[in-house]
């Protein structure tokens, strides 16, 4: 949804966000402070070959409605949705644990609005970004990752 007013957009997707909580029942979910949880790493070892079709096709949309957010509304949880799609084809129960938690992170959250504004006092009409890169930080692969953020009148842009 896009919400203009006077000068200033504001990008958000709540009614899509609401329908997913409600879809899977964190709806009622107690927002948890984190991501993930402390020291979470997921990995291959945790893969199930033998996945059930029911757990596979929920953790599958799980994922995918996450993806659609990252896409449209919600880019600083791309490297969320990185991480949980790596193992949309054998998802094991380390990984379905670590996707509700984040969901359930997501609770607390999930009324944040992209904000773009005319008058915005950070860098008016300016491009400005970070850039952010880790050394074989994937533990199955030992590949590296980057990743950017580009800003323009208080929102992200790419």
């Amino acid at each position: 949804m896009c919400d203009i007013d006077q000068g200033t957009t504001y990008l958000t997707q709540t009614h899509y966000t609401k329908e997913i909580f409600i879809t899977y029942n964190f709806w009622n979910a107690s927002p948890r402070l984190t991501l993930m949880q402390p020291n979470t790493r997921l990995n291959k070892g945790d893969c199930d070959k033998n996945t059930a079709p029911d757990f596979y096709r929920r953790y599958r949309s799980i994922v995918d409605s996450l993806g659609y957010l990252v896409t449209m509304t919600r880019p600083d949880h791309a490297w969320a949705y990185s991480e949980f799609s790596k193992y949309v084809q054998f998802p094991g129960k380390n990984h379905m644990f670590a996707a509700e938690h984040f969901w359930s992170y997501l609770r607390g959250t999930w009324n944040q609005t992209i904000r773009y504004s005319r008058d915005s006092h950070e860098n008016p009409n300016v491009l400005w970004g970070w850039v952010h890169a880790d050394w074989a930080g994937d533990t199955d692969t030992r590949r590296s990752h980057t990743g950017y953020i580009l800003m323009m009148n208080g929102g992200p842009i790419s």
